[in-house]
């Protein structure tokens, strides 16, 4: 598609600064739907161009960039929205920066890839219920961890005669937390019953031994329930577990290794279940024991086993039917 007018935004959490690529002109709205409404409004006079015939662009910022998507979603506006790292990273060696200035990169990046972009299409409604209601476990069970190792330490210290609201203190936050955690697993459960679809990846993707259930809720939101990647190497990629090479011309030899640029808490969960799948999973384990036989390092096996639970995982999904254990029907 061809767009005639290039326009890049900069989100913040009270403003959105505005550029326009092709004039260089630049304007500041409240990050409301009435600046909303100002920045259409601006963008159409001082194009001369309607908005469909207008790209927006800006970055992924979270909660900030949540409302501004959502409001162009409904009005079916042109827009990507962009990981910052991206914008950073195409744009070379850049210097200086204020608000102004972001917004012109982000328009200059926009520009730069208009003829290859693919248009962002907000996730539906159950999805980001379940992606906000995971965000909120992630932050109660790390403060219910916190307390737990406090009152850990403070039983290895002190007495607990000699201080009791101390520990009971804690105690009943932890008993609090772990309360309101049960309460948002019952919601997320609530969320995926409302969702078939949804519910039948889940269920496809927890048949496979190892994989439990928040790394399938994990893989459904950051996949948008299998429909951002094409196949598992892709998703790999993202996770931080495809194996890249390291090597130019005669000189440089280094080792083929993963990048550092990945979604780490994927990663982490994928770490999980590759080590439960070596556990349970008799095929995993004489796969496992095989490489490394063989000679291999034990986290070069383990990576290899969260690459081969991401293919069984498409599989699944790509096929609509549980996996099947091939070790318990061998004769």
């Amino acid at each position: 598609m061809k767009f005639e007018e290039i326009i890049g935004i900069d989100v913040s959490k009270l403003t959105l600064d505005a550029c326009i690529h092709s004039q260089q002109i630049f304007t500041q709205v409240p990050n409301t739907k009435k600046g909303y409404l100002k920045l259409l409004s601006w963008a159409t006079k001082s194009t001369g161009c309607s908005l469909e015939q207008a790209l927006f662009c800006f970055e992924h910022t979270g909660m900030y960039s949540h409302a501004l998507a959502c409001y162009m979603s409904e009005k079916q506006m042109n827009y990507i929205m962009v990981p910052g790292l991206e914008i950073k990273r195409s744009l070379g060696i850049q210097r200086g920066k204020n608000d102004q200035i972001d917004a012109k990169k982000i328009a200059q990046y926009a520009y730069r890839r208009r003829e290859e972009v693919t248009l962002y299409k907000l996730p539906e409604k159950s999805l980001n219920n379940i992606r906000q209601l995971l965000s909120l476990r992630d932050k109660l069970v790390r403060q219910r961890a916190g307390f737990e190792a406090t009152l850990k330490d403070l039983s290895d210290f002190i007495q607990s005669s000699g201080n009791k609201l101390m520990f009971t203190s804690q105690r009943n936050l932890i008993k609090a937390l772990t309360r309101e955690i049960e309460n948002i697993e019952k919601e997320i459960d609530h969320v995926l019953e409302g969702s078939p679809g949804i519910m039948n990846n889940y269920r496809l993707i927890t048949s496979i031994t190892g994989v439990g259930r928040q790394t399938a809720l994990q893989l459904i939101v950051v996949t948008s329930n299998f429909l951002l990647f094409e196949d598992h190497r892709k998703l790999a990629s993202y996770a931080g577990v495809a194996p890249f090479p390291f090597s130019s011309g005669t000189s440089i030899r280094g080792k083929t290794k993963v990048s550092p640029l990945a979604n780490m808490k994927l990663k982490a969960l994928l770490s999980a279940c590759a080590i439960s799948a070596i556990r349970h999973d008799p095929d995993i384990k004489i796969y496992f024991e095989r490489r490394t036989e063989k000679g291999k390092h034990k986290m070069n096996s383990i990576n290899a086993v969260r690459n081969k639970l991401l293919a069984r995982v498409f599989a699944v999904v790509r096929r609509g039917t549980p996996y099947v254990q091939l070790h318990q029907n061998v004769a």
